[in-house]
């Protein structure tokens, strides 16, 4: 079944001019929300829709640019909306975006005392396939980022590989695309300096021609129009466009 893709913001954590690398997932009348950073309600409200127009969101990994938009996403789906937003997220994840992350701000004593007061929490196992809706399937790969902090990139429908903030794993992206079949990668892409937590372009353009002819960069600095023409066959995927998958 075809999804459809569409960028809320394909900049890095300190972009100003892209907005936070969040996405949107459409299948059918479904729609997923893929991490919810800072500026994912203006990037919303710029596109005409509301946080009642998501029916699932998924947590990648805890920064700012991936869950700071959270707490706003639950106070107005709670409050206003009347409804608890399934949250899909890695079973390691649960007890620390709450505990580091939310309490802060959201904790209400008799009211809002964990996250399943907010959300209706779905945890997720690595390496598990989980249905989300009718056309939509989600496993979550554990990738390396920051040392020892749990974070997670997707592979959707097993044939669509959207990664999270990631070093470079070319071993990954190859046996993806050799022997399981996949047929697009939506991988983070750093422009310029060491990749110490982010995978850069240079490593990505390493990459055998069969695997760079099928992936489109996201998570990038503003600083993306110096490299146009300098990507090889990969593609920088564009803030607000729509993409059929």
């Amino acid at each position: 079944m075809t999804l459809k893709l569409q960028m809320l913001g394909t900049g890095s954590a300190f972009a100003k001019q892209y907005y936070n690398n969040n996405a949107l997932i459409y299948d059918n009348e479904f729609t997923l929300m893929v991490d919810c950073g800072i500026t994912a309600p203006m990037a919303l409200h710029q596109l005409g829709a509301t946080f009642n127009d998501i029916d699932a969101v998924l947590i990648t990994h805890i920064h700012g640019d991936h869950v700071g938009g959270l707490e706003e996403l639950a106070f107005i789906t709670k409050l206003q909306y009347q409804r608890k937003l399934p949250l899909y997220i890695g079973e390691a994840l649960v007890q620390p975006l709450w505990e580091n992350t939310l309490r802060g701000g959201m904790y209400q004593e008799g009211h809002i005392t964990s996250l399943d007061d907010i959300f209706d929490v779905r945890p997720l196992k690595p390496g598990v396939k989980t249905d989300i809706s009718a056309g939509l399937s989600v496993e979550l790969i554990q990738t390396r980022h920051i040392p020892g902090k749990s974070s997670y990139s997707l592979y959707l429908n097993e044939r669509i590989f959207y990664s999270a903030d990631m070093v470079f794993d070319p071993a990954l992206l190859r046996t993806l695309v050799q022997d399981r079949g996949c047929e697009v990668i939506l991988h983070e892409c750093q422009l310029q300096g060491p990749g110490e937590v982010h995978t850069t372009l240079e490593e990505l353009l390493s990459l055998p021609e069969n695997v760079k002819e099928r992936t489109y960069l996201m998570h990038y600095g503003d600083n993306a129009k110096d490299f146009i023409g300098k990507t090889g066959p990969m593609e920088f995927l564009e803030q607000q466009r729509i993409y059929e998958l």
